[in-house]
């Protein structure tokens, strides 16, 4: 299935010069929704996947559905103050300043094998935060699985020496980008 068909490309959003990837009209279409999340699903299987991490909002969307096929948990990673009992925490690098990510002290045990979820890789930094964040706890983060990928701003490079697995990709160049 060629999911690119399903992403909408919004024209300067959330600023002038992006071109937003939505994934809600992927979501709208109920075929497509779950053929992204069993392709998903199916490299969990892959890496051996004993729960699913997302960080919010959209990690959830997509790792929740994940987590429910395979019947293991799902923990959520969210800002500070979202999560009601004991949280272990980590600074991360924006482009102009830091933000900060939490996940409960108890969600990973030592040794589990984590896949981290998430709508999109751009530039790592919320991802290489999750993996700190499943490391500090002694989880080994088994994959990073996406729905899409933007080659062109180099995510992986955060994130190098785990296993990544995108559905799609955006090379800043194509068609569907420039329209």
């Amino acid at each position: 299935m060629d999911l690119k068909q399903y992403v909408t490309i919004v024209k300067d959003y959330p600023k002038e010069g992006v071109r937003f990837k939505d994934i809600t009209t992927l979501m709208d279409d109920g075929k497509a929704y779950k053929y992204a999340t069993d392709e998903i699903v199916k490299y969990a299987k892959r890496v051996e996947a004993d729960i699913i991490v997302g960080p919010e909002a959209r990690g959830f969307i997509i790792g929740c559905p994940v987590a429910y096929a395979l019947e293991v948990g799902f923990a959520p990673v969210r800002k500070p103050g979202k999560l009601p009992r004991e949280t272990v925490e980590v600074e991360y690098d924006l482009e102009y300043g830091t933000d900060r990510l939490t996940i409960h002290a108890d969600a990973i045990q030592p040794g589990q094998r984590v896949l981290i979820v998430d709508d999109l890789l751009a530039t790592g930094g919320t991802i290489q935060a999750t993996i700190e964040l499943i490391e500090t706890l002694g989880g080994v983060v088994a994959g990073c699985a996406f729905l899409i990928e933007l080659e062109y701003l180099n995510g992986r490079d955060k994130i190098k020496g785990y296993d990544i697995y995108s559905l799609l990709s955006y090379d800043g160049t194509s068609a569907e980008e420039n329209e």
